[in-house]
């Protein structure tokens, strides 16, 4: 039995025609509303993507890009859809050496940092391939919000105001996301006209209103003034990707994450390395598991870190780095009684701010789904009338000439943002191997910067390991390891057990203590469970202002 003394104070959700999990009730009662009218999972996330658009903006916007993951009920196949935006075709490296910004990084805020926003199209095209509404009722729920406005949530209010002065206050625009220059408070309604104006031209017209046309001089126009090289065929030449989701196994479970230019695969080889240990003999927040999973990530970032990269550029060893085998050797590097600060990257032999919101309907569907602008309100610059922000999403990209993830024209950037999916293997009964006839076992995802693959971790060792329910595991306290910063020092949250921050330090770990709104840094995550009776359990993340609703 798993061994755990934890327990949440918050019941986790329960149902059987669907569960919407979100980080605002508002977009959640959005999801539940297209669920309500027929639709299905992939509707539903859709609508609520759209509405977290109007309630959550500091976070995430049709300005920005997004990854999604569907298990169909019918096929019973896992699908990963990219819709990740490509740096422009005028951005060189020359140009940036030209304007002297060839140092580390680009500054995070600089219009060179906005990559085409691929979240729209991202949206029409799982919605092309899996939906059964149209775009015009999918998205009347978040039209109606932004055109009425919605009583703006605590959580919320309080980073839309360190976006405010961050971001907005010098930004071409900010403004329209502010209430006379500043944020609105909690509790305030907040209306978005110039949104609401948006989503009516995609309901409309589809991807081809917002890549073409107004919309798209709009994205150009602010661009050029700010300084940037954006042009309209940038926006017009993009397209999503439908590509094969990596997957590992993990103690009879079948995990799958998006492929690079994602981040994802960090967190199936620190699920391989940590399959090697018995996790369910160690209490959920015992020092002895927080160890082995910091070490075990810590060499998954090493690998992640050099080797995601856009794949239509350069070729990534994806086979090698998830194969059990590298997983048996890297493992050997840890050690169980002290801490490895800093862990060099393996090598495999080669053969070749966000919001996350999960949706799984009555029928069986799921949708992992995750969307954002990056930092916050991203560069904060909005094309004028139109009501959202631009990502900087290309901050992510390295200039070094020699590194994988080196900028250049057309190239995706190494992307955060990732989605989770895990399902169960075939019954006696099932379609047989290759993956068919795998069920549902859960649809969920943790955001938040490159704290998104150690909660895909901490989260599914909770579900798994642990035996916790989705809420449960959802409130346990967390660790995240700055993967930034030379030494890697690991954040702890506030409710961690002071004998395991004392026995982690003795391990030489460098930690510090996060408290308050700041634990938003460890993430916020949505978990929906299925069972093979078809009973829905889903939780929604504390740390942020959301709910799972149930129909």
């Amino acid at each position: 039995m798993p061994n755990t003394t934890f327990t949440s104070r918050r019941s986790p959700v329960y149902a059987r025609r669907g569960i919407v999990a979100t980080s605002q009730p508002l977009a959640t009662a959005a999801g539940i509303e297209v669920l309500s009218k027929g639709g299905n999972a992939a509707d539903a996330a859709v609508a609520a993507a759209a509405a977290l658009n109007v309630t959550e903006p500091t976070s995430t916007g049709i300005g920005g890009d997004m990854f999604a993951l569907y298990y169909d009920a019918q096929t019973r196949q896992v699908t990963a859809l990219n819709g990740s935006g490509r740096a422009s075709s005028a951005l060189t490296l020359e140009r940036l050496k030209n304007e002297g910004l060839l140092a580390d990084s680009l500054p995070p805020f600089h219009p060179h940092t906005i990559t085409v926003p691929g979240a729209c199209a991202g949206w029409c095209d799982l919605i092309q391939k899996h939906g059964s509404l149209s775009m015009s009722e999918i998205l009347a729920p978040a039209i109606r919000l932004a055109e009425e406005g919605f009583p703006v949530a605590p959580i919320t209010a309080h980073f839309w105001a360190r976006g405010a002065e961050r971001q907005l206050k010098s930004a071409l625009n900010g403004q329209e996301l502010t209430i006379d220059g500043r944020a609105p408070k909690a509790g305030e309604v907040f209306r978005n006209p110039g949104l609401a104006r948006t989503f009516k031209v995609v309901a409309e017209r589809g991807a081809v209103g917002f890549y073409q046309g107004p919309i798209a001089e709009s994205i150009v126009a602010v661009i050029k003034e700010a300084g940037g090289c954006m042009t309209m065929d940038d926006l017009a030449s993009h397209v999503s990707t439908w590509d094969k989701p990596i997957s590992v196994d993990y103690r009879g479970l079948r995990v799958y994450e998006c492929p690079p230019n994602g981040q994802g695969i960090t967190a199936l080889i620190a699920l391989n390395i940590l399959e090697g240990f018995d996790l369910a003999g160690l209490d959920a927040a015992s020092p002895e598991k927080m160890h082995l999973m910091i070490e075990a990530l810590r060499l998954a970032f090493a690998d992640a870190k050099w080797y995601v990269a856009d794949p239509a550029f350069v070729n990534i060893p994806v086979s090698e780095l998830l194969s059990k085998e590298y997983a048996a050797e890297r493992r050997k590097l840890i050690k169980t009684q002290n801490a490895t600060v800093d862990v060099m990257r393996g090598t495999p032999v080669a053969s070749s701010d966000t919001v996350y919101l999960s949706v799984v309907d009555g029928m069986g569907n799921a949708c992992s789904f995750i969307n954002s602008n990056y930092m916050g309100f991203g560069t904060g610059i909005v094309p004028k009338g139109w009501g959202f922000t631009l990502q900087n999403r290309g901050h992510n990209f390295s200039l070094d000439p020699n590194h994988p993830n080196c900028l250049a024209p057309g190239k995706r950037p190494y992307h955060t943002i990732i989605p989770a999916m895990v399902t169960r293997p075939p019954s006696p009964s099932g379609k047989g191997g290759g993956g068919e006839g795998e069920s549902l076992y859960a649809s969920y995802g943790v955001m938040g910067g490159f704290m998104q693959p150690q909660g895909h971790v901490q989260v599914l060792s909770a579900l798994k390991d642990a035996g916790l329910d989705p809420q449960s595991a959802l409130d346990l306290p967390r660790f995240c390891i700055d993967v930034e910063e030379s030494g890697g020092r690991v954040a702890i949250e506030e409710g961690m057990p002071k004998t395991t921050m004392d026995a982690l330090q003795k391990m030489g770990h460098p930690l510090y203590e996060v408290t308050g709104y700041e634990r938003a840094l460890f993430g916020r995550g949505q978990v929906i469970l299925r069972d093979e009776s078809g009973v829905l359990c889903g939780g929604s993340d504390p740390r942020a202002d959301g709910v799972a609703g149930s129909l």
